[in-house]
């Protein structure tokens, strides 16, 4: 229901941009986040929007690096990432559910998870 793509190898100090593609059913007023899991390490969170009013929250360390975005129409939230680097490299994960907008970056809120799509940054 969620399908996650966009992925790939970039270079430090490149820029990627994913999508999120929803399908099967509606998530009208949900929140549609993004998290990332590096390997040895917890799954962490990275953005979320609001899909009915576009409230944004993001990592305190990706601020201005990093933006989330929809298009409506396409039932689809970007992940635009600039300014890449090495540690940016991790399995990005597309999540949805109706999560009190407090608790949005804590993973387990979440019901409904994309498969990931890899995303590696070398320097």
């Amino acid at each position: 229901q969620l399908q996650a793509s966009g992925g790939g190898l970039v270079q430090a100090g490149g820029s990627l941009r994913l999508s999120c593609t929803a399908s099967g059913r509606t998530f009208t007023g949900y929140t549609m986040s993004w998290f990332r899991q590096a390997p040895g390490k917890e799954r962490e969170f990275v953005a979320a929007m609001r899909l009915s009013g576009g409230n944004t929250a993001y990592a305190d360390s990706l601020k201005g690096r990093f933006t989330i975005s929809r298009d409506t129409a396409k039932n689809t939230v970007y992940l635009q990432m600039n300014s890449l680097k090495p540690e940016d490299t991790a399995i990005y994960y597309c999540a949805a559910d109706n999560v009190i907008w407090g608790l949005v970056r804590r993973p387990d809120e979440y019901s409904y998870w994309g498969q990931g799509t890899q995303v590696t940054v070398s320097s």
